[in-house]
């Protein structure tokens, strides 16, 4: 399966998500872009595991953006249930084998 997080017409807004844009705070030199890269290949591994735990995309689904230093960041955005549902069901596998990582 291909990548999944976005439709890939408009790459730059497609998940670019850094909280320093909106002030105007972009810092010279930083390659957000590299770090952005980086947590688009995590989230579209994350979502293909929500579509292959029975997840919909339109109701949860990992984003990629970075932090103000361009260091990739994942976040998960749902709906309030749905993201409820997937809490339980990683409170399940923790406790199966006694929460090991």
């Amino acid at each position: 399966m291909g990548k999944v997080t976005g439709s890939g017409e408009d790459w730059l807004s497609d998940g670019l998500d850094v909280p320093a844009v909106d002030s105007g705070l972009w810092v010279r030199g930083v390659d957000y872009i590299a770090g952005w890269r980086d947590a688009r290949e995590a989230a579209d591994r994350l979502n293909r595991a929500f579509l292959g735990a029975g997840f919909e995309l339109s109701q949860v689904r990992a984003v990629a953006s970075t932090d103000e230093c361009g260091r990739g960041v994942v976040r998960v955005t749902g709906r309030l249930d749905v993201v409820d549902r997937l809490s339980g069901l990683l409170e399940e596998t923790a406790g199966s084998d006694g929460g090991a990582t």
